[in-house]
């Protein structure tokens, strides 16, 4: 069984990651390029970071059963995946308690200013020149754009710290007695202190978060995006962050990944940024659960079993 991991990871990282799987297994860890192409020839499992898995890729891996992701799967073409008769899976779900805790993380190193108070002691500055103001998280509103495992874990810890929970989200229906409010779009985005977006990534959320949306928000606003970044106009995002029309942003995700040495990102003081790593906590670009589901769901393939969170039936 050769599986063919693609994408960007340190030799820690690829040393975590072949050592979850079995040893008879032919685990090959490239960077996209034409190393890729060359083992995706004879691969029969693909799991893709950081390139798009289309019909002319396809079409190389004449023993492809199978191309496994994590939460997100916006780089696969299914309906080509479906046609050539190859499974299409994610791993939904898998990864919520890691992401709505680093969420949770995110606006508490915010709020608190722990960036900013942690480089203030380690500069050994003067504690009697500190100046820097904070809030408490007590009845802050936040509104949790789409509401899937990890928009529900994060409002489960919310209602924890005394908060306010609005959500939208198409097509879910929460009971009568739930804490969480449910709200159209333009009243959470004008009414809410923070705004988590938990959506997935597809032509309906594409630039969902741009201009217009910014200049509707509070200028007092947390925006926190541990999504997709394609959900994010950052260079709107960039602009309302430099002209006060919000506050702040935490931000894990990146129109484009990685994030550009030369983004202007990197040098704002009201943002917070972690390289997309909030399913990922156990190590570098590595979650032990993620893996193992990876695992399990190939040994179903390879035993001739549907896998498990397939994406096929989408179509």
């Amino acid at each position: 069984m050769k599986i063919l991991i693609v994408g960007y990871f340190s030799e820690t990282s690829k040393l975590n990651i072949i050592r979850n799987f079995p040893k008879n297994w032919d685990i090959v860890i490239v960077p996209p390029g034409k190393e890729m192409l060359h083992h995706i020839e004879d691969c029969h499992v693909l799991i893709p970071e950081h390139i798009k898995v289309d019909s002319s890729l396809l079409s190389i891996a004449k023993n492809l059963k199978l191309v496994q992701t994590g939460a997100g799967f916006d780089n696969v073409d299914i309906k080509s995946c479906t046609q050539l008769g190859i499974w299409a899976a994610n791993a939904a779900g898998v990864n919520a308690q890691a992401v709505a805790e680093h969420v949770m993380a995110l606006i508490l190193s915010y709020y608190k200013n722990i960036p900013f108070l942690d480089t203030f002691m380690k500069n050994r500055m003067d504690e009697s020149q500190l100046d820097y103001t904070g809030s408490e998280l007590k009845d802050k509103t936040i509104g949790i754009i789409g509401l899937g495992a990890v928009g529900r874990k994060v409002a489960n810890f919310c209602k924890v710290f005394d908060m306010n929970v609005l959500a939208y989200a198409r097509n879910t229906v929460v009971p009568s007695d739930s804490f969480v409010k449910m709200t159209d779009f333009d009243t959470l985005v004008r009414t809410s202190d923070i705004i988590s977006v938990h959506a997935a990534l597809n032509q309906q959320t594409k630039n969902l978060i741009n201009k217009s949306v910014f200049e509707k928000m509070n200028n007092s606003v947390l925006f926190v995006n541990t999504a997709r970044g394609g959900i994010v106009n950052e260079q709107d995002l960039i602009f309302a962050l430099k002209n006060g029309d919000i506050s702040g942003a935490c931000l894990d995700v990146f129109e484009s990944e990685p994030l550009p040495i030369d983004s202007e990102l990197r040098d704002l003081a009201n943002v917070i940024l972690t390289p997309h790593t909030a399913g990922m906590p156990d190590g570098l670009k590595f979650h032990k659960k993620r893996y193992d589901f990876f695992v399990n769901n190939i040994k179903r393939v390879e035993n001739g079993n549907e896998p498990e969170s397939k994406l096929n039936q989408l179509l």
